[in-house]
């Protein structure tokens, strides 16, 4: 039996590495942009945080989806 067929389609899966690599980090500068005007202090942490995600998740889902 074959696990991985010539056929095999895995649009789903690049789909779902992707929303964890950039979703949170998309989520986070939403909110930090909402509550700018009123909290800018939590806004700026809520930024640094999104770049913070995405610096890591490059790291860790890069390096599982280049297989090292």
């Amino acid at each position: 039996m074959m696990i991985l067929g010539p056929n095999m389609n895995f649009d789903g899966f690049l789909i779902m590495i992707l929303l964890i690599m950039f979703g949170p980090s998309i989520l986070l500068t939403i909110i930090g942009a909402l509550v700018y005007k009123k909290y800018r202090k939590a806004a700026k942490v809520l930024f640094i945080l999104a770049v913070v995600y995405v610096i890591i998740s490059f790291g860790i889902c890069g390096a599982l989806m280049a297989g090292v």
